[in-house]
């Protein structure tokens, strides 16, 4: 998206704008910094971040209702985009909330595989959308987090069914919670660290509407959220701050997924922030 975004911001225009935010931290930073310059607002579609549910569980953790919080495991879509292009198109809204969670990574590992064996440069490819190359078709990685968090990531084809639906598990020292990450974002609770599947409840923190029940639940819920990342974005721009979903967020969580790729490459840890703000990718 940056030709477009900055075309839009030299006009003179605030932005919203579809994630993934950019193909390279080089490229996202010149659209802050432009934004910095001509006093513009940016914002990302990044719409689970202010979700009802979201918003409720955050506030929750940070009342302490169900403890210390310990560990995220993160899981993708798996799909036919299981692998580098989930970790990239999706990943970049659970990293998102894992630092809305949690706060700013401090180093990561990662394993990253195509096939059977350790993914290498020379094995990326092109997305199936124009977001730049991805690697692999499975991806373990581990994230340290500020007090202890442990993050643990998975996206691995073939393992969907296993996995269930695409979100995150919060382990906390009260209890365990589930946030799933479709457009209309649930969250169920385990207070029992050894319940089973039937422990699970649904909290009504974000209801089902009657009228996004259905074959419409899908369409109806990315509309309204999306309405409520440009209600913020509007008002940010009233209000002269940062969107809650904004451009620097966005560059934040993308910032993680090549620290994931530098780590599956290297086989090393890499510490955060990245010093190096081009592609991973960039030799394949």
């Amino acid at each position: 998206h940056h030709p477009m975004v900055r075309a839009a911001l030299e006009a003179g225009a605030h932005v919203y704008c579809e994630k993934p935010f950019t193909r390279t931290l080089a490229e996202a930073d010149d659209l802050l910094a432009v934004a910095q310059v001509a006093g513009r607002r940016i914002a990302v579609a990044h719409q689970g971040r202010l979700s009802p549910a979201t918003l409720a569980l955050k506030a929750r953790l940070d009342a302490g209702e169900f403890g210390e919080l310990r560990e995220i495991r993160v899981h993708g879509k798996q799909d036919r985009r299981a692998g580098g292009e989930d970790l990239l198109v999706l990943g970049t809204h659970q990293f998102d909330l894992v630092r809305f969670f949690a706060g700013e990574p401090l180093w990561c590992t990662a394993r990253i595989l195509q096939g059977q064996r350790e993914a290498a440069v020379g094995d990326a490819r092109a997305a199936t959308e124009g977001i730049g190359p991805v690697l692999g078709d499975a991806i373990d990685a581990f994230l340290a987090l500020p007090r202890g968090v442990a993050v643990r990531y998975t996206s691995r084809a073939g393992h969907a069914a296993a996995s269930g639906p695409w979100g995150m598990e919060l382990i906390c020292a009260r209890g365990r919670l589930r946030l799933l990450n479709d457009p209309i974002t649930q969250v169920f609770v385990a207070r029992d660290a050894n319940a089973g599947a039937d422990g699970w409840r649904r909290r009504d923190w974000e209801p089902l509407a009657p009228d996004l029940a259905g074959p419409m639940a899908v369409r109806g819920g990315q509309d309204l959220a999306n309405r409520r990342v440009v209600d913020d974005w509007l008002a940010a721009i009233a209000e002269r701050r940062e969107p809650a979903c904004g451009g620097f967020a966005a560059m934040k969580s993308l910032e993680v997924i090549h620290a994931i790729l530098r780590a599956g490459l290297t086989r090393g840890r890499v510490a955060l922030p990245l010093a190096d703000r081009a592609h991973p990718l960039a030799a394949g």
